[in-house]
Protein backbone atom coordinates (compact mmCIF):
# COMPACT_ATOMS: atom_id res chain seq x y z
CA UNK A 1 0.00 0.00 0.00
CA UNK A 2 2.66 2.56 0.84
CA UNK A 3 4.18 2.18 -2.66
CA UNK A 4 1.21 2.75 -4.34
CA UNK A 5 1.18 6.00 -2.68
CA UNK A 6 4.89 6.35 -3.45
CA UNK A 7 3.95 5.75 -6.95
CA UNK A 8 2.44 8.87 -7.12
CA UNK A 9 4.17 11.01 -5.47
CA UNK A 10 6.71 12.62 -8.30
CA UNK A 11 9.37 13.55 -5.19
CA UNK A 12 9.70 9.64 -4.44
CA UNK A 13 13.47 8.32 -5.25
CA UNK A 14 14.70 12.20 -5.61
CA UNK A 15 17.31 13.93 -3.08
CA UNK A 16 17.01 17.73 -1.97
CA UNK A 17 20.17 17.78 -3.73
CA UNK A 18 18.74 15.96 -7.26
CA UNK A 19 15.54 18.50 -6.90
CA UNK A 20 17.87 21.71 -6.09
CA UNK A 21 20.12 21.06 -8.95
CA UNK A 22 17.61 20.43 -11.41
CA UNK A 23 16.31 23.40 -10.24
CA UNK A 24 19.40 25.58 -10.84
CA UNK A 25 20.19 23.78 -14.20
CA UNK A 26 16.98 25.04 -15.42
CA UNK A 27 16.43 28.27 -13.82
CA UNK A 28 19.79 29.47 -12.72
CA UNK A 29 20.16 31.44 -9.23
CA UNK A 30 18.79 34.60 -10.21
CA UNK A 31 15.62 33.25 -11.45
CA UNK A 32 15.86 30.99 -8.39
CA UNK A 33 15.83 33.80 -6.02
CA UNK A 34 12.99 35.94 -8.01
CA UNK A 35 10.69 32.60 -7.74
CA UNK A 36 11.87 32.04 -4.10
CA UNK A 37 12.76 35.06 -1.84
CA UNK A 38 14.97 32.98 0.33
CA UNK A 39 18.73 34.77 1.39
CA UNK A 40 20.86 31.57 0.55
CA UNK A 41 19.32 31.44 -3.32
CA UNK A 42 20.82 35.84 -2.62
CA UNK A 43 23.76 36.05 -1.74
CA UNK A 44 26.63 34.19 -3.03
CA UNK A 45 24.71 30.90 -3.93
CA UNK A 46 25.70 27.50 -3.78
CA UNK A 47 24.44 24.37 -3.66
CA UNK A 48 25.95 23.53 0.10
CA UNK A 49 24.43 26.35 1.61
CA UNK A 50 21.64 26.20 -0.07
CA UNK A 51 21.11 22.35 1.10
CA UNK A 52 22.12 23.12 4.70
CA UNK A 53 19.60 25.80 5.39
CA UNK A 54 16.81 23.93 3.39
CA UNK A 55 17.00 21.10 5.30
CA UNK A 56 16.24 23.21 8.51
CA UNK A 57 13.82 25.07 7.13
CA UNK A 58 10.85 22.88 6.39
CA UNK A 59 8.77 26.21 4.69
CA UNK A 60 11.53 26.80 2.35
CA UNK A 61 11.89 23.21 1.40
CA UNK A 62 8.14 22.83 1.15
CA UNK A 63 8.39 26.01 -1.64
CA UNK A 64 11.85 24.18 -3.41
CA UNK A 65 9.85 20.80 -3.57
CA UNK A 66 6.47 22.67 -4.96
CA UNK A 67 8.92 24.60 -7.53
CA UNK A 68 10.12 21.26 -8.98
CA UNK A 69 7.09 19.57 -9.12
CA UNK A 70 5.39 22.65 -10.85
CA UNK A 71 7.92 22.69 -13.15
CA UNK A 72 8.69 19.07 -13.80
CA UNK A 73 5.52 17.13 -13.99
CA UNK A 74 2.52 17.68 -15.84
Amino acid sequence: MADQKQANNPLHGKTLEMVLNALVDKYGWPELAYRIRINCFLVDPSIGSSLKFLRKTPWARKKVEDLYVDTFTW
